[in-house]
């Protein structure tokens, strides 16, 4: 059944010219009944006039043909997602049948018509259900750029099997040249991704985009502060940011990324208990405890109305306004504190500056170390990542263990004695 959504844009001239009268029953899908059981086998079935059998009035007698499932129980477990599947191969499949298509026939050879560009609008459109708001924008605008690509050089309206690894490596290796190889990679994934979904259903033998190598990328290092940069910028913030102050402790002391931070609402967080709910990249929502020292800083606002932000240009209230927005909104705003600082100290005599890599991000990673060389003090490094793996909000210790490494948090104790 793997051409089936080949034959879905193709016409079959030949039964076009004959006018072909009906030879086969309307294909259907056995949807598991009323209550769609997903634990049940769904599968299309129709029936076709057999050749060579008649029935007992010398009729060609209507055989029922193998049922069809593509695969698509084992693959698709959400009932929304499996029905729109099968129900896009029924419809190929009767298509077909209209245009000629016979399973008894040996010289029927279906040709794969999709075009390149109708092909990657198909996948993104069974993608795209899956995505979040900035993943969608992310995917369109990397497919844009792609067929754009593929435009100048007149491969848009070709049959999507023309296009091979050669010609989407050589579009990688653009933007390897042209950017980096961390935005080549990104890139990558989602073709990757759009393949993927082609091979799924059968438009294309396989995804070979899979197979095309990860480049070794440097990613941006956030630096850790030093907790006397720390005091000296809180102090600042205290007299002319407090707005962004309390933002930052949020990630500082709540182990938020600022992304986490902007997605909260007052009705996110229950004071009485000390608890907080975000959304976070690992799983949908998160509950994570509020410690005293951020409880103390929020306990006198008012959180009569739910859904407004805990986080706006002028404190608590409404925001229209995309996460990313938001997040640029407070990245440029602390970008902006950070200038301000700078001056404050060569004004004051110190030659320290704070450099782009100093972030916002970096206010986690500095407290994450803090906590993690406090609690080394008492503990051994298994339980120490043990124990921050809760607080922290990792999904699994090799994934803090990975960060940890990443900022350095675990260092060595002086080793002079082994060089003398």
């Amino acid at each position: 059944m793997d051409y089936f959504f080949g034959i879905l844009q193709s016409v079959h001239a030949t039964a076009q010219k004959m006018g072909i009268s009906k030879k086969y029953t309307e294909p259907k899908l056995y949807h598991g009944g009323k209550s769609f059981d997903l634990s049940k086998r769904w599968y299309i079935y129709y029936s076709y006039q057999h050749p060579e059998l008649k029935d007992r009035h010398g009729n060609p007698r209507m055989v029922r043909q193998p049922n069809i499932t593509m695969k698509f129980n084992r693959r698709y477990k959400d009932k929304k997602e499996r029905l729109m599947h099968f129900e896009l191969v029924r419809e190929a499949l009767h298509d077909a049948l209209k245009n000629g298509y016979s399973p008894y026939s040996s010289n029927f050879r279906a040709e794969n018509k999709y075009s390149v560009e109708a092909a990657l609008d198909f996948a993104y459109g069974l993608k795209k259900t899956s995505l979040s708001n900035s993943s969608d924008r992310d995917y369109r605008s990397r497919l844009g750029q792609f067929k754009r690509y593929l435009e100048k050089r007149a491969y848009l309206q070709r049959n999507i099997l023309e296009l091979d690894k050669k010609l989407v490596n050589a579009y990688l290796n653009g933007i390897l040249k042209a950017s980096s190889a961390r935005n080549r990679n990104n890139t990558r994934v989602v073709l990757s991704a759009l393949f993927a979904e082609l091979e799924a259903n059968d438009i294309i033998p396989r995804n070979f985009v899979a197979s095309i190598k990860v480049l070794k990328s440097n990613p941006k290092r956030n630096k850790t502060y030093s907790l006397e940069v720390v005091d000296g910028m809180f102090n600042f913030m205290e007299e002319h940011d407090p707005i962004l102050l309390l933002f930052i402790k949020f990630i500082s002391y709540n182990f938020l990324r600022p992304i986490e931070v902007c997605r909260l609402r007052l009705g996110d967080i229950n004071i009485k208990q000390k608890l907080l709910h975000v959304r976070a990249k690992n799983k949908l929502v998160k509950t994570k405890i509020i410690p005293n020292i951020v409880i103390n800083e929020i306990h006198e606002l008012d959180f009569s109305s739910s859904d407004h932000f805990l986080f706006t240009p002028k404190g608590t209230g409404p925001w229209e306004s995309s996460e990313e927005s938001r997040r640029d909104y407070f990245t440029k705003r602390f970008k902006d504190l950070k200038a301000k600082y700078n001056k404050f100290l060569k004004a004051h005599g110190k030659s320290f500056q704070l450099g782009t890599d100093y972030t916002l991000y970096s206010f986690r990673h500095t407290f994450i170390t803090k906590l993690y060389r406090q609690l080394r003090k008492e503990y051994s490094q298994t339980e120490t990542s043990d124990k921050l793996m809760l607080i922290t909000g990792h999904s699994t210790l090799k994934a803090l263990i990975a960060y940890l490494r990443d900022i350095d948090a675990e260092l060595p104790e002086d080793y002079s004695g082994y060089l003398s």
